[in-house]
């Protein structure tokens, strides 16, 4: 197992102006870190190719690896050109990858925020043809680069463990495979540890998060609350700290086999370097007891 931290969970701080992406490298590679995962939000590399290469340098330099690259993406367009645009654009981001030496990829299917008429079902299996359209032809692309690409339990439409199983059956390429997410399955109302235990089989890359979780009718007022798509209401946690039975997640993925990337994601409202800190070293330890 390779513990590390995703660029997303010190967000605070990059928009703060306290810290750049290259600081980032090095917080991570300070606080025991042994990789780090890129989310394009704060910066971007994709039009920076200079700052690209000073990321890909500086993780050599301080020792650590650059294990996956996170990014929003659409195939449910209205119109073939708006699709044919969509895919063009994911590729430039699979020849960042290239150049920076990163193996796999998370690429979302469909908008990550939707109207309550567009999480259902029907919403879904209408947007099939284009999501397995989309994902087949940046897989096969990125195959060229010896690139994993990814789908995540992540965004309403997909976001729950066999809807991301009917995609990853359907688009067929032995290089897409799934982001598991063990938080993320909240946000639909699922079970983490169900979520976890169905999908485990298809992840070549691992998130925690953990979550607060109160029901519809225990409205917790103000702070970083929002709502999952039946209602309740999730803050996110220090990992270690919510609601989500983490220590019994841990043991079933150690228990697997799996041995790869595990990433940290923090979304709380805690100082996030002191959050992300904390979750570092309660994944490690988790992890050890298990």
């Amino acid at each position: 197992m390779k513990l590390g931290l995703s660029t997303y969970s010190l967000l605070d701080a990059i928009k703060a102006g306290e810290m750049d992406v290259l600081d980032v490298v090095e917080w991570i590679a300070d606080n025991g870190g042994e990789h780090m995962e890129i989310v394009p939000y704060g910066f971007t590399l994709v039009d920076n190719l200079e700052l690209a290469d000073k990321v890909r340098e500086k993780a050599k330099e301080v020792g650590i690896e650059l294990s996956n690259y996170s990014m929003p993406a659409n195939f449910v367009q209205d119109t073939e050109e708006e699709f044919e645009a969509e895919v063009a654009r994911l590729k430039e981001h699979v020849d960042l990858l290239d150049r920076m030496g990163i193996k796999h990829m998370r690429h979302d299917v469909t908008a990550f925020t939707l109207p309550p008429e567009k999480m259902t079902i029907e919403y879904f299996e209408n947007s099939l043809p284009q999501i397995i359209e989309g994902s087949r032809r940046i897989a096969d692309y990125a195959a060229k680069f010896g690139i994993t690409t990814t789908i995540e339990n992540h965004g309403v439409a997909v976001q729950h463990s066999d809807r991301v199983q009917r995609v990853l059956q359907a688009v067929d390429r032995p290089n897409f495979k799934t982001t598991l997410d063990v938080g993320n399955f909240m946000c639909v109302d699922e079970n983490s540890i169900i979520g976890v235990k169905k999908n485990l089989p298809y992840a070549s890359l691992v998130h925690f998060k953990d979550f607060y979780f109160r029901p519809y009718y225990e409205d917790p007022g103000a702070g970083k609350w929002f709502k999952t798509s039946n209602g309740n209401f999730l803050r996110g946690a220090i990992v270690g700290q919510g609601d989500i039975e983490i220590r019994e997640i841990v043991k079933l993925i150690k228990d697997s086999g799996y041995d790869g990337y595990v990433t940290l994601e923090f979304e709380g409202m805690e100082e996030c370097r002191e959050a992300c800190k904390i979750g570092l070293d309660n994944l490690r330890r988790f992890w050890e007891e298990a």
